[in-house]
């Protein structure tokens, strides 16, 4: 397994009127996780946007609920780099509850590297590519 990118405990607040987490709450575990993930693989930081005018952009992104997950189970995602295209990347998340030792939910998310200032994909600089090539998934 991947290491983890990101923790949480889920809350009652994250809850809907059935107990469970609701969906708003899943995306915005994954993408807290995401950008952990993509300065991990990438090297990349939100602050690289307006430093250096490169932004990753979410093209698609889909999500398998595998169980459910209630308020007070400890939640952790892990992230792997599934393809590294010329401008793009794929990358999967996997939820696990910790508490229930069991798959949560996953998420595959498909990225695209882009030109904050002229506001298209853009090829991955050579340093990024170097970073994620050792993070690619095999087998």
């Amino acid at each position: 397994m991947n290491p983890p990118v990101f923790r949480a405990v889920a809350h009652p607040w994250h809850c809907d009127v059935m107990g469970h987490v609701t969906t708003r709450h899943y995306v915005a575990m994954f993408d807290d996780a995401s950008y952990h993930a993509l300065h991990a693989i990438f090297g990349w930081s939100g602050a690289d946007a307006g430093d250096n005018g490169i932004g990753m952009v979410d093209v698609r992104q889909e999500i398998d609920f595998d169980a459910e997950v209630k308020a007070g189970d400890l939640l952790e995602i892990h992230a792997r780099l599934e393809k590294l295209g010329g401008k793009s990347a794929s990358i999967g998340y996997e939820m696990v509850n910790l508490t229930r030792d069991e798959p949560a939910a996953r998420l595959l998310q498909v990225i695209v590297c882009f030109d904050m200032n002229a506001r298209k994909a853009m090829p991955w600089p050579d340093d990024m590519r170097e970073n994620a090539e050792p993070f690619l998934a095999t087998g």
